[in-house]
């Protein structure tokens, strides 16, 4: 695939920088085509009805406690206008439960969140800052975290205050992306872990950390997916097993929460997903929408083909970051 659409891509940026992140197995795959040890195959839980109750039945079911003096929530707070992030009431009592401090990054497209201050208050108006402590992870700073067999990257700069914990929840909002395809665990910890600048560098596929000039640098879109990919093991390396994945399926629009008006969601939603196998996770997430009977589910099935999103995860196997074989376990 060639350089990303900037036809489509471009406008929508510039829009964002002037206003103020079932069945045992899955239903594509039967238990003959898994094949191999099904020890090693990482299992996805699923519970349908979206409750607080049942991310905390995903939580558990994982078996890998949140440990530590400090514990990370990774979530998107969400572009002021857009209404599509995670519910502080829904997460609240996880949030509590794990003594989480909510993290995030400022972001490199301007935008309501491009700076610590109006991030904060982002954060503030839209309910986190009510059920925990907010840390813009950049605010003072970068680092660099390596990337280990990576053709893009060789280093991944997040957040500076990342290195203050102990164990990370990757909280993510599933739905679609105007240039990833689709938005998920793997995108929530590398763009969502990157700082301002580390933004661009993934944006770029290691061009600049620039970010302004990086829009007008892109990258062909595969080398972009294959950075969002490498970056993200970056930080999956860095925690080891002290890090969990939960996805919630939910507001399916087309576009991020990063997009301040994005389309109104065209299908239903599906459920609360949990695994520690990201890639498992993100194919799971996939493969719901693909099975549905929602007609609406069409045009999220669009975004994530026309930008060639499968590859990132293809990318992300190969690089032994997880699986996209999975048994997804229900819980309802």
């Amino acid at each position: 695939m060639k350089k990303r659409g900037f036809i489509t891509i471009f406008p929508m940026l510039m829009a964002l920088a002037v206003l103020p992140g079932c069945s045992k197995l899955s239903a594509s795959r039967s238990a003959s085509d898994i094949g191999g040890n099904r020890k090693d195959i990482p299992k996805v839980y699923f519970a349908k009805e979206i409750t607080p109750e049942n991310l905390k039945k995903v939580y558990d079911a994982l078996g890998r406690k949140a440990a530590g003096e400090n514990v990370a929530v990774k979530l998107s707070t969400g572009e002021p206008g857009n209404d599509n992030y995670l519910s502080p009431a829904l997460i609240a009592g996880l949030v509590k439960e794990v003594n989480g401090t909510i993290i995030e990054c400022n972001t490199a497209y301007g935008g309501g969140r491009a700076d610590t201050e109006n991030h904060l208050e982002a954060a503030r108006e839209h309910g986190f800052t009510d059920i925990a402590t907010v840390d813009i992870m950049d605010a003072d700073g970068e680092i660099a975290l390596p990337v280990a067999g990576g053709k893009h990257l060789k280093e991944d700069f997040v957040g500076k205050n990342y290195l203050n914990y102990d164990f990370t929840v990757v909280l993510s909002h599933f739905k679609g992306h105007p240039m990833a395809g689709f938005g998920g665990a793997i995108k929530n910890i590398s763009i969502g872990i990157a700082s301002s600048a580390g933004k661009a560098w993934i944006h770029s596929a290691g061009s600049t950390r620039d970010r302004v000039a990086v829009w007008e640098n892109l990258p062909e879109q595969d080398a972009f997916l294959e950075a969002m990919a490498e970056a993200a093991k970056a930080v999956a390396d860095h925690c080891g097993d002290n890090i969990l994945y939960i996805s919630v399926a939910n507001n399916l629009s087309v576009d991020c929460d990063c997009v301040a008006t994005p389309e109104a969601p065209e299908m239903g939603d599906i459920g609360i997903l949990a695994s520690l196998d990201p890639v498992a996770l993100d194919k799971a997430c996939i493969d719901l929408v693909r099975a549905s009977d929602d007609k609406g589910k069409e045009a999220l099935i669009e975004r994530i083909n026309s930008r060639n999103g499968m590859h990132m995860l293809e990318y992300a196997e190969s690089l032994g970051m997880g699986s996209m074989q999975y048994e997804l376990v229900s819980l309802d």
